[in-house]
């Protein structure tokens, strides 16, 4: 798996010194719609190459071809999580991110699950709906015919059903535990067990495998669908862009900016990180059923900091580069811009110690969240930390050129005692 934050920060580097002109808000704003548009693109690669991993595997179930789709799961998600910081200030791609990423979800809803999950929830009454067991849903007063899984059926009568947030029936965290099934381990080591037989005809184990199959193909079509219409949406002429381009350059720097500085603060380091860290609860794990969460947290970081310098790497390696915000705020307060990213560079070192510790074996993250491992505490705290100093930071610059954002706040840094027990 690549590591392109050096590469990135280089690139950006480079350009900024050979910078002989001065820089338009404009043209900023065109590179960020370019690497947009270049992020989506490889975020529907990577998914469609899912997608031929799933039918390789269903053609011929085994564990060395689950161990591959799974594989391509992981693989799926750099490019992805690295479009994050595009969500917020973008409306349409906040409306549209719940049908990719949405997360938690009551994993009842759409298959097996172990006695210790419980059978019945007051917030979901499909806590343990179990699509794959059932070709006849009861929705609320609806009866739905689910003899056969489609996409139409998980999209539009499955997602969100009940308006309740974590019925969720496609994306990426369907797939996941699709794929991997529950992680029963707690703190302790180990992602989801589940066996590649549950989706083989031959030796069936957990029953109902058919369906099982069904909705694992019908689950990955969907996701190319939905990335599919998000990339079309960044190219020239696409709805995201003609949306961007629709605003005053000055009000396209302010969502750049409200797109890094949400993620790092309320999403990421409120909701994703110090909310698991206040219960010391794996379930709060953003990609937890299979252990891949510190992956996505380091990836949304090099997200951010692609549309900071200007500078993203693609998956085929070729760079798309351009007059950045970074360049931008170095004209106006150079001493801030460089400040800003020394922040990045920290916090890309603090999220990079904790998957290099994951990746290596050492400590998973979900170990890091238990209430007596001081140490895996102190690097999610460290990490959280340095999220927050990097958010004052993009809100300096804020000030310097005189753009206006809102950043999304999080309970878990704002008002603690409300969630912890």
């Amino acid at each position: 798996m690549r590591r392109p934050v050096v590469l990135l920060i280089t690139a950006a580097s480079m350009a900024l010194a050979a910078q002989a002109r001065a820089v338009e808000p404009d043209e900023v704003v065109a590179t960020y719609a370019e690497i947009g548009a270049a992020m989506y693109a490889d975020s529907l690669a990577s998914a469609q190459a899912l997608d031929r991993a799933v039918d390789a595997f269903l053609s011929a179930p085994s564990k060395e071809a689950h161990e591959a789709v799974k594989a391509a799961w992981k693989a799926a998600r750099v490019p992805y999580q690295q479009t994050e910081a595009l969500r917020f200030g973008n409306p349409l791609v906040d409306e549209w991110e719940g049908r990719v990423n949405a997360w938690p979800l009551d994993e009842g809803l759409i298959d097996y699950v172990d006695m210790s999950y419980g059978d019945s929830s007051e917030e979901n009454p499909l806590y343990t709906l179990n699509v794959v067991a059932s070709p006849q849903l009861r929705v609320g007063k609806d009866v739905v015919d689910a003899s056969e899984i489609t996409p139409d059926l998980l999209s539009d009568q499955l997602q969100e059903a009940l308006d309740v947030e974590t019925n969720v029936a496609i994306g990426y965290h369907a797939v996941e535990f699709l794929l991997w099934g529950q992680d029963l381990n707690g703190t302790g080591p180990g992602a989801g067990m589940r066996p590649w037989t549950d989706y083989s005809l031959e030796q069936c184990t957990g029953g109902h495998c058919e369906r099982r199959r069904a909705y694992l193909s019908a689950a990955t079509d969907l996701l190319v669908t939905d990335l599919q219409e998000m990339a079309d949406a960044w190219k020239p002429g696409g709805a995201a862009r003609k949306d961007l381009t629709s605003v005053a350059p000055e009000a396209g720097i302010g969502r750049i900016l409200t797109g890094i500085g949400s993620l790092s603060y309320g999403e990421l380091a409120g909701e994703r990180m110090k909310l698991g860290l206040l219960l010391n609860d794996p379930e709060e794990e953003h990609d937890c059923f299979s252990d891949n969460t510190h992956n996505s947290h380091y990836y949304d970081q090099v997200g951010m900091t692609a549309l900071w310098s200007g500078s993203y790497q693609r998956l085929d390696g070729s760079v798309v580069q351009g007059p950045s915000v970074q360049a931008l705020a170095a004209e106006k307060a150079p001493d801030l811009a460089q400040k800003v990213t020394g922040l990045m560079d920290d916090t890309t070192a603090k999220l990079g110690a904790i998957r290099e510790a994951a990746e290596s074996g050492r400590m998973a993250y979900d170990q890091m969240l238990a209430a007596d491992n001081a140490e895996g505490n102190g690097m999610l705290q460290a990490a959280v930390d340095a999220l927050v100093a990097q958010t004052r930071g993009v809100e300096e610059v804020v000030a310097a050129l005189g753009v206006a954002i809102t950043v999304e706040g999080s309970d878990s840094l704002d008002d603690p005692a409300a969630v912890a027990p």
